[in-house]
């Protein structure tokens, strides 16, 4: 169980950065498309703080999932 936990938690982390970032720009670009107009940086800092809360749900869910499928059902004992 410890070792499962653990295994997510590393994952998480580790994918993090990667998936914050590429939500940012997504975001970014989603939305300077829609007002059609380049974003200022305090525009451009709201959109890195909501990716980045995003990104804490996903990565928390798909390093689940993974070590889920790798490893297995965690058991007590």
């Amino acid at each position: 169980m410890l070792y499962f936990l653990l295994s997510v938690l590393v994952l998480a982390a580790l994918l993090f950065f990667p998936i914050s970032k590429l939500i940012w720009v997504f975001s970014v670009r989603r939305l300077q498309r829609k007002l059609n107009r380049e974003l200022n940086q305090t525009e451009i800092a709201g959109q890195m703080t909501r990716a980045r809360f995003i990104s804490i749900f996903v990565s928390l869910l798909f390093s689940y999932l993974f070590n889920l499928n790798m490893i297995g059902i965690p058991t007590h004992g």
